[in-house]
């Protein structure tokens, strides 16, 4: 591991009840717990979408807020759900986020997980009748965003302004905005998947595998297939890879109240997910010296060059400033972490 940022899922409430998040404060906050980790040093901020939920949705503006007022931390998605997606309007979102935060993002894309809307993504305009889980037109569009981000001419000019056969590319273009998007996988043929694309990996926060492995052991193979798979596709460039964690140093009364008696949960989970058994990784929650030792052994943490701490966003900013810094304080430095001050966080050899 050479760096960790913080992932949130945004959740928030009605917002009509004394003290009760509504969407304007868990945007404010979010934006707050982004400021406050740049001053830690933490490598990145990155929030997952959903759509027709109380959780973060539209990522753009909260990610541009956030860059606006911070200086190293990367900022990005963890993962924009690909079949609620306009492409090239995605494309542009994008490269004008990248320059404005001078190359500081990670855009994760992927098919996205189940929604609380029954196939939502029709109810914004895009159908795929091949797949009801929509992965066609997931993948379609992703080949198309990543075209646009490239710089490729994506749509015939108008011949009378440039002639017969003229083709145009989006606007802005960022360079090297390529190399700073990020697919997020959930088996190891997606991993693959995603080296043969040319982008990084971003392993899912869970697996839709349950072969009796623990969940480390599976995104480590994954992690493994998916550099076996980048060498072979001959890119020129070294990826990166990122996975999640739940972690929570136990420092105070009130880590042990919150997270430190939660004994069911200090093993992986098995469920059901998208119609597949599927794993779920663990909570950790320890003293720091216990967590280093526990951390270590995970062989995912030991292959990902980025971990992202899944953060209880709705116990509001000073807390997760509180686990954010204790991380970085009590743990990440034994485990080979540079803070964002030292310089753009780079990919493992492959």
């Amino acid at each position: 591991m050479k760096a960790f940022g913080f992932l949130s899922f945004g959740h928030y409430g009605p917002g009509t009840a004394p003290g009760e998040y509504g969407a304007k404060e868990a945007l404010q906050q979010a934006v707050e717990i982004g400021v406050g980790a740049d001053e830690i040093g933490v490598n990145g901020a990155y929030f997952r979408v959903h759509h027709f939920a109380k959780q973060a949705a539209s990522p753009m503006p909260l990610l541009s807020a956030i860059a606006a007022r911070t200086k190293n931390i990367e900022v990005g998605t963890g993962v924009i759900d690909m079949r609620y997606e306009n492409p090239l309007y995605l494309a542009e979102e994008s490269a004008a986020l990248d320059l404005l935060s001078d190359g500081r993002v990670a855009i994760g894309i992927s098919r996205g997980s189940p929604e609380p809307a029954e196939r939502g993504w029709e109810s914004f305009g895009y159908l795929d009748a091949d797949d009801a889980k929509g992965a066609t037109i997931a993948r379609a569009k992703f080949g198309k965003f990543m075209d646009a981000v490239r710089g490729d001419k994506v749509a015939p000019a108008d011949p009378a302004q440039f002639g017969p056969g003229a083709r145009l590319a989006i606007e802005p273009y960022a360079p090297g905005l390529d190399k700073r998007i990020w697919w997020g996988a959930g088996t190891a043929a997606t991993g693959e998947w995603a080296a043969e694309q040319g982008v990084n990996l971003m392993s899912s926060t869970l697996l839709t595998e349950a072969t009796g492995d623990s969940f480390g052991d599976l995104q480590r193979a994954q992690i493994d297939k998916f550099r076996d798979a980048w060498k072979e596709a001959g890119h020129d460039w070294t990826p990166r890879v990122s996975v999640s964690r739940s972690i929570f140093p136990i420092t105070t009364d009130l880590d042990d109240l919150y997270f430190g008696r939660r004994s069911r949960e200090d093993s992986d989970q098995i469920g059901i997910i998208d119609d597949t058994r599927s794993t779920f990784g663990k909570t950790y929650a320890a003293a720091p010296d216990v967590l280093i030792e526990q951390l270590k052994a995970d062989p995912a943490i030991e292959a990902a060059d980025t971990v992202m701490l899944t953060i209880p966003s709705q116990i509001g900013v000073d807390y997760n400033l509180h686990v954010l810094q204790s991380f970085a304080e009590h743990v990440a430095p034994a485990l080979g972490w540079k803070p964002n001050w030292e310089g753009p966080v780079t990919g493992y050899p492959v």
